[in-house]
């Protein structure tokens, strides 16, 4: 390949090898740099709207639903990832069934890491006609909540899944509203967030995840974010949706940052304008390659405007 400097003729073949190194530089970041951005939320000083910074983490499921914690805490150090939700049911192994010493070691496993404990990924959910299941979930949650607590995790994510035949949507509305609101002020009680996924195959509207949050009326319940396919209008933009939430959203999951038919420098564009500044978890599929996926996935985030 050859390269010219304007005015002037031909100059020397550029080695390729000397063409990659920007790349493998953004890919292979000195451990030292990751554990400054771990860091950074502590330090930093007022920044106009707009300009904020925002954390990537990763969601365990799926690509890191079969390592275990310490194989989850190196990777995500040495790849430069701040954060973890600790999707339950998969091989970290972290569950409500702890005992407080082992709930100790788990919570100083993370003290030791530049790698945050974002929140546990539970899948109660409180939509059920049965009030007993719906009793279950909420307990279950409880459950949950004081496990972040003693782990140091600020938040525990729900979620709708479905709208039940022959109930009308209010009524499962009001119903679900109501176990969040007794979950959130639970949740309060012990420092942590609950965190309403956008999620279900018509629960996951945003029109009906802010009418779960009206009828919750409770400020320590907010939604998480979740990048669905079904979020941008004709147009292809977010906003309209995103300012349904705006203000409320508590935690971000974001997916196949390749995938384009969504546009992502739009919603992290909106994150920042709405003065968002925590995590952007990367839920994605498995791959034989995780750590491959994990490198090229951060300089994705990055180009396309997340931090």
């Amino acid at each position: 390949m050859m390269t010219r400097t304007p005015g002037k003729g031909k100059q020397k073949a550029r080695p390729r090898q000397a063409l990659r190194r920007p790349v493998t530089r953004l890919l292979t970041r000195p451990r030292e740099a990751h554990t400054l951005c771990a860091a950074k939320r502590a330090h930093r000083g007022p920044q106009a709207r707009g300009t904020r910074l925002m954390d990537l983490g990763i969601v365990t499921y799926n690509i890191a639903k079969d390592w275990d914690l310490d194989t989850l805490l190196d990777r995500c150090e040495a790849l430069g990832y701040t954060g973890v939700e600790l999707r339950t049911g998969h091989a970290h192994g972290v569950e409500a069934g702890l005992s407080a010493q082992a709930r100790a070691e788990v919570r100083a496993k993370f003290d030791a890491r530049p790698v945050a404990l974002v929140g546990l990924g539970t899948t109660f959910e409180f939509h059920s006609p049965d009030p007993e299941e719906r009793a279950r979930h909420v307990q279950g949650t409880k459950d949950y909540v004081r496990l972040a607590r003693d782990l140091g995790a600020s938040g525990v994510k729900v979620r709708p899944n479905a709208f039940p035949a022959d109930v009308p949507r209010e009524t499962t509305i009001k119903r679900i509203g109501a176990c969040l609101r007794e979950a959130g002020a639970f949740g309060a009680d012990h420092g942590v967030q609950i965190r309403l996924e956008v999620h279900g195959p018509e629960t996951c509207h945003p029109p009906h995840i802010r009418a779960m949050l009206d009828a919750a009326d409770h400020p320590n319940v907010v939604a998480c974010w979740n990048s669905n396919r079904n979020e941008p209008d004709e147009n292809g933009s977010i906003r309209a949706h995103f300012d349904l939430l705006r203000g409320r959203i508590g935690l971000v999951h974001i997916n196949e940052l390749w995938r384009e038919d969504y546009p992502w420098a739009e919603l992290f564009a909106l994150l920042r304008e709405s003065g968002y500044d925590g995590y952007c978890l990367a839920e994605i599929p498995g791959s034989a390659d995780p750590e491959g996926v994990l490198r090229c996935y951060r300089v994705l985030f990055r180009a396309l405007g997340g931090m």
